[in-house]
């Protein structure tokens, strides 16, 4: 191949759809992952784009921010969305995918794209030229200690917790029944159901049971999407029931009524034997896990595949740092993209690596920006990093809060949703029309 006009580093989600956006454009790319030469704490394959905590990728209706997010990426042509619908598996109004299947499109994709040089090893100096540094939260010693050089204040952190999995044939079916809450599409979640009894019971072994050590964790240092479910607990007796073990929506086949609690298990891969417990990221010892959740009735004699986990994530201090095109202002041939620059979540990851990629190529080619505006949520995630909010700078998943409101009214939040869904799409197609996107 041709020698590269950009170096990616990290093969994650962002890594991954950045270097697609800029081969498809005629851009060589040398795409960097350390794995499987290092891992981190939180990775256990040598694929790229790892789902390492939950496989679903959250809500597909437009009237749900991260909805309009994936259908903005769909049409903008993301890898990311492809492999994702390509590996989808039954979840109800969400999507959520055969993690291993996922992953290894993107790498058979990539790997095999004339324009993507992939080198199997571990960066441990900033290289030179247009680099796009998407090497994750999780990033090893030797790039963490150069970023942090770079940006003195990129030790700021949060938690993510992972939750575990089970395989289907384990779960006592007698104990469980299949529903989406409210009966929405079909019946794609095993429902373990509890009484008051057995709730109470099971939130007094959880907030005694003894946890996993992770340097320098404290509660406060969690991010709010991914509170481990012993946390949560320790907030009061019933944080559990109003959030992840929240029966509203769920009505027992065997009883016709409401249970007190009941945890959700979401198919994780394509065939349907693995399935996670929605909610459950946690980091417990595993031994504890496993006698806690095993309180648990269609779980008395569950397998678990694997257990929850714990890893500290890294993100910029990025507004007045990084622009809306994720530059570093003082360097600007330094890009980065993923969770590091403050998105949060699986969807928002590969937005900004996909606009990375876009506004990079455009750059190379001489092209305009395409500056993806506030109404889109692409552009809204970028102008929220770069512009930041009011009080401490935080990660943040996609949220109609950070788009560009409607400058009219719409009755109902559910049509007003729709309607800024609408909106967004509509500018979105007329950018489709820009000299950058005719490849």
């Amino acid at each position: 191949m041709q020698d590269p006009i950009v170096t990616v580093v990290g093969a994650g989600l962002a890594g991954c759809e950045c270097s697609w956006q800029l081969a498809r454009r005629g851009i060589p790319v040398r795409l960097f992952e350390m794995r499987p030469e290092r891992f981190t704490p939180a990775h256990h394959t040598a694929d790229f784009a790892e789902l390492v905590c939950s496989n679903s990728m959250r809500s597909d209706e437009l009237t749900n921010a991260v909805g309009l997010l994936k259908e903005e990426l769909r049409r903008l042509d993301s890898l990311i969305m492809r492999a994702a619908d390509k590996n989808r598996v039954a979840a109800g109004g969400a999507l959520a995918v055969d993690r291993e299947g996922f992953a290894r499109d993107i790498t058979d994709t990539l790997t095999h794209h004339p324009l993507v040089e992939v080198v199997r090893e571990e960066v441990t100096v900033i290289p030179s030229g247009t680099v796009v540094l998407a090497c994750g939260p999780v990033c090893s010693d030797a790039i963490s200690q150069r970023i942090m050089e770079l940006c003195p204040d990129a030790d700021l952190h949060f938690y993510d917790a992972v939750a575990p999995i089970v395989t289907l044939e384990s779960v006592d079916m007698e104990s469980a029944y299949l529903a989406s809450r409210y009966d929405k599409g079909t019946a794609d979640y095993v429902n373990c159901p509890m009484t008051r009894e057995e709730y109470e019971a099971f939130v007094s072994a959880l907030v005694s049971a003894e946890e996993a050590e992770v340097h320098g964790f404290d509660d406060a240092g969690v991010f709010e999407g991914c509170m481990p479910v012993e946390v949560m607990a320790r907030r009061g007796p019933d944080t559990l029931r109003y959030g992840p073990l929240k029966p509203v929506g769920l009505r027992n086949p065997r009883t016709g009524k409401e249970d007190w609690a009941v945890v959700q298990l979401r198919q994780d891969n394509r065939d349907g034997t693995l399935y996670n417990m929605v909610g459950f990221q946690t980091h417990l010892k595993w031994g504890e896990q496993r006698r806690v959740f095993s309180m648990i009735p269609a779980l008395r004699n569950a397998e678990f595949v694997r257990y929850g986990v714990m890893h500290r994530n890294t993100f910029l201090s990025s507004p007045g740092r990084l622009d809306r095109y994720y530059r570093l202002i003082a360097d600007p041939r330094i890009r980065f993209a993923g969770q590091i620059t403050g998105v949060e979540g699986y969807v928002e990851s590969a937005a900004s690596g996909l606009l990375v990629g876009i506004e990079t190529a455009a750059e190379i080619h001489g092209q305009p920006a395409v500056d993806f505006p506030q109404e889109t949520a692409i552009g809204a995630l970028g102008l929220y990093i770069s512009q930041g909010s009011i009080g401490d700078f935080q990660p943040m998943n996609i949220n109609f809060g950070i788009i560009k409101s409607l400058d009219y009214r719409v009755k109902g939040k559910r049509n007003k949703n729709a309607e800024i869904s609408r909106r967004s799409l509509e500018i979105l197609d007329e950018l489709l029309k820009k000299e950058v996107f005719q490849t």
